[in-house]
């Protein structure tokens, strides 16, 4: 089991570091084809990735946060990201088999 960070964000890798997360491998951008079952995914990604790490077995945890509008599009230290209230949330995520515009 490896657990993966997935951030290019220098705040949100110091963030983990103070919560005491075990990391074993940070990376900007995730290939979804290296998850095995079991792996942990940390981060933020968009939902049809999340949704191919949950199909391939692995665990995936939201980097959420409670930001307000004049913060977002910028880059967050570690002292911002705990006062907007970060922390991991696990979600499973699937793709629904009746979608609209297919037959």
């Amino acid at each position: 089991m490896t657990t993966y960070l997935i951030t290019r964000h220098p705040g949100a890798i110091k963030w983990a570091a103070r919560q005491g997360i075990e990391v074993d491998e940070q990376i900007a951008h995730l290939d979804p084809a290296r998850i095995r079952a079991g792996d942990c995914i940390i981060g933020t990604l968009p939902v049809n990735l999340a949704a191919e790490v949950c199909a391939r077995g692995g665990r995936f945890f939201n980097l959420s946060l409670d930001l307000p509008p004049e913060a977002r599009g910028r880059e967050l230290s570690a002292d911002e990201l705990e006062r907007f209230g970060a922390r991991l949330e696990e979600y499973r995520v699937q793709p629904v088999a009746d979608q609209p515009g297919k037959n």
